[in-house]
């Protein structure tokens, strides 16, 4: 318990140092370069107070369980015996499976409960006045993590580099955004960019090492890392689709509707 409490307080004292330069940053431009008050300034505080007090206890939580239950998963499903007993084996691509639907699944289901995504998907929703639905965009960027993720995972286990997957990624990023709707461009660059933040980060991060760690012949350095890529480039991918499938969708419906008025004039 003792270790516990001491381990708490360092993270709050290392909190409070990283959160530092941004409190004083805004004091400073508030008082200094705008020469303003700040009005409620007890309120201030108490909220910075709750900001910090978040930070220390996520960061306390994603090392006491999130790191490690990701890890121990990792370790699990890459174990021999899991996989095939205890028989001898040489153990190729798609002896794997299971973590490949693990990674699908925990990037998926990460990504819906996003704090970030779910912010940007409901200012989109308004601020298109319904034409971009919220949950339609929550579930197609989702469904970009969760494909990234278990591409990510088949890179660790076959130890290919990471950069042609990127580069092929991207590749295929560029030609999309050519034919799709432009007001989906922005929207869809950004959604590569809120699904890596504070749920989904930590247990992608946790598995890719997990799996490097266990995986025969990988590093945890060299191979551990670039899941988040996967889980950054996809989600692009994913929603240009998306809109340009609905757009497709609603065109070819406009126009059996026009069929229709025409054959009964």
């Amino acid at each position: 318990m003792n270790s516990f409490l001491i381990n708490l307080l360092q993270t709050a004292l290392d909190t409070l140092l990283d959160v530092a330069p941004i409190i004083l940053t805004l004091f400073f431009f508030q008082y200094v370069v705008l020469k303003q008050s700040i009005n409620h300034i007890g309120r201030v505080f108490m909220g910075l107070s709750f900001v910090i007090s978040g930070l220390t206890l996520f960061l306390v939580g994603l090392n006491e369980a999130i790191f490690p239950l990701g890890d121990t998963m990792a370790r699990q499903l890459t174990d021999p015996e899991f996989l095939y007993g205890s028989q001898p084996h040489t153990y190729l691509w798609y002896d794997y499976g299971w973590v490949y639907l693990f990674g699908f699944l925990i990037g998926f289901s990460t990504t819906l409960a996003e704090p970030a995504l779910i912010a940007v998907a409901s200012k989109a929703q308004d601020i298109s006045g319904g034409a971009i639905s919220a949950f339609g965009l929550r579930i197609a960027v989702a469904l970009g993590v969760a494909i990234g993720v278990a591409i990510g995972c088949f890179r660790i286990v076959t130890g290919g580099p990471l950069w042609e997957y990127i580069v092929v990624a991207y590749i295929l990023v560029i030609v999309q955004t050519f034919y799709a709707p432009k007001m989906i461009i922005p929207l869809a660059y950004d959604s590569g960019g809120v699904t890596t933040s504070t749920v989904t980060v930590p247990l992608l991060a946790a598995l890719g090492l997990g799996l490097a760690s266990t995986i025969p012949g990988r590093s945890p350095m060299i191979d551990g890392f670039g899941l988040i890529a996967f889980a950054s480039v996809f989600p692009i991918l994913s929603v240009l689709s998306y809109a340009k499938t609905a757009e497709v969708l609603k065109n070819r419906q406009r126009s059996q509707d026009e069929l229709n008025s025409a054959s009964k004039e």
